[in-house]
């Protein structure tokens, strides 16, 4: 094993990803077990959720477990920590990936319904897996949470309001929570730019207009999902041993 080898390896760790069916989430959560790890698949659809896992067992001969859950519904995050810990004794790192910015036609048009689940998926179910599963992981010593984030979160605009303000709680929270369940457990946000996912394939499928909002950035493009495996991969593991309570952005340059 390489000195870069070594500073990354997380075998032996389990590392649960929620949203981890596809896009960000399903590229990191790949990464993680191409290190070593055993992972936890997390999303609302078990089905996709089985797929993934089967993929990842497949191609790195580690452990996968599909788990169906909504990170927005309070009362079912207890069973999913607790389904990590009887299927594996163990949590090592979570990545609160899930979360969703649905689209109005103006602010006029963003109901409370729409408010409160766009709040409940990106902040308040990461809040409330993070103190379970970090607590458990300060009892045993260790542990690494993840908290994705967005640029949205610093640089709002009008398309992604209830969005860029429950990540900008998720970016307060990351704090909070680093100071919280240190000095064993570390907690940092990694803050991502516009990455090719479903979640930006409206913008893809227009060029014009893609090309013209990453004009200001410094790389002038899209990224792409596993141009994020490297900060999360770093986050996740012991190459971060020092850091909590941190942003670290990978956003292609945004001014």
């Amino acid at each position: 094993m390489g000195y870069a080898d070594g500073l990354f390896d997380l075998t032996g760790r389990v590392v649960l990803v929620t949203g981890g069916s596809r896009g960000l989430g399903r590229a990191m959560a790949l990464a993680a077990a191409r290190c070593g790890a055993d992972v936890v698949v997390a999303s609302r659809k078990y089905d996709i959720c089985a797929a993934v896992s089967q993929e990842i067992e497949k191609e790195t001969g580690r452990t996968a477990l599909p788990y169906a859950v909504h990170v927005g519904r309070w009362d079912e995050l207890p069973g999913l920590v607790d389904a990590v810990y009887d299927r594996f004794g163990r949590l090592d790192a979570l990545v609160n990936n899930a979360g969703m910015s649905p689209v109005y036609d103006d602010l006029a048009a963003v109901t409370e319904k729409m408010f409160d689940s766009v709040v409940s998926l990106n902040l308040k179910g990461p809040f409330r897996l993070s103190v379970l599963a970090g607590m458990r992981m300060a009892e045993a010593g260790s542990g690494s949470i993840v908290n994705v984030s967005s640029t949205g979160s610093i640089r709002p605009g009008a398309a992604i309001v209830p969005y860029a303000a429950a990540k900008a709680g998720l970016n307060a929270t990351t704090v909070g929570l680093a100071q919280a369940l240190g000095p064993v457990v570390r907690v940092n946000t990694l803050m991502c730019g516009p990455f090719a996912t479903w979640a930006t394939r409206a913008w893809q499928q227009n060029p014009d207009q893609l090309a013209e909002g990453v004009r200001p950035h410094a790389l002038q493009r899209i990224g792409s999902p596993d141009e994020v495996v490297g900060a999360a991969l770093y986050l996740l593991s012991d190459a971060s041993s020092y850091t909590s309570g941190a942003t670290l952005r990978v956003d292609g340059g945004i001014p």
